[in-house]
């Protein structure tokens, strides 16, 4: 079977249609514009490829998703927040995060943040659509994550550290906050045991698109983002 290459006019096809193998395969071209972006992300579509690639849309099945009220936090975890060793803010280094992600990984080649990822979604964030969780150790970013928010809809994009548990750190403080703002479930996109270990699952393709219809319509929460000065203990991490 074959995908059907976009032009910038050309409205994505259903989610459904969307290949087996590979996985979620949905379509190609069709630029990387914020308009094209945020009508990916409101049919549960989001880019994913590689320098030499085109721009390709995946849509797979099943979806990985967190429901926020299913994160689970380690033993050690839990130490490291409450002992405070890290300062944490959103959406004060967006473009610093992006590239911390984009940076080389054990056992990985290359990343899909592309040049153009990276000026697609820092427009994005420039417009209050991608958002930021910056984790700081003495005015240094030691990690942090970025994604987009679609009404009361969050799509995880990608994290990174640079000193222990800093991604965790920051993965925690977004969850919490996103259960005070009326939130429900983080989009994983891939499944990976990263991800399962903090509570992660696998649902089907059509009950993911469910939600992601009624979350995405629900108010956005103003931008720019501001983390609660609570202290751990407020934000149910004891």
């Amino acid at each position: 079977m074959t995908i059907p290459w976009l032009t910038e006019r050309d409205p994505f096809p259903p989610a459904g249609s969307a290949l087996r193998d590979p996985n979620g395969l949905l379509a190609a071209g069709g630029g990387l514009s914020a308009e094209r972006l945020l009508n990916a992300y409101g049919r549960g579509i989001f880019p994913w490829f590689g320098d030499d690639d085109p721009v390709l849309w995946w849509s797979p099945d099943p979806r990985m998703v967190l429901w926020l009220r299913d994160l689970h936090v380690s033993r050690s975890l839990r130490r490291t927040i409450r002992s405070a060793p890290y300062t944490i803010t959103f959406d004060t280094a967006f473009p610093e995060v992006m590239a911390g992600c984009a940076g080389p990984r054990e056992a990985e080649d290359g990343t899909w943040i592309t040049p153009a990822i990276m000026e697609a979604y820092h427009r994005l964030a420039a417009l209050g659509h991608a958002h930021s969780v910056e984790v700081w150790s003495e005015g240094e970013l030691a990690g942090g994550l970025y994604g987009v928010a679609l009404g009361r809809m969050f799509y995880g994009e990608s994290m990174f550290s640079r000193r222990p548990d800093a991604s965790k750190v920051a993965l925690v403080y977004l969850v919490r906050h996103l259960e005070r703002w009326g939130f429900e479930l983080i989009d994983c996109q891939m499944s990976t045991p990263h991800l399962a270990s903090f509570g992660a699952r696998e649902i089907p393709r059509t009950e993911f698109l469910q939600h992601v219809d009624r979350l995405a319509l629900l108010p956005a929460v103003p931008s720019p983002w501001a983390p609660h000065p609570d202290p751990p203990e407020a934000l149910g991490v004891k």
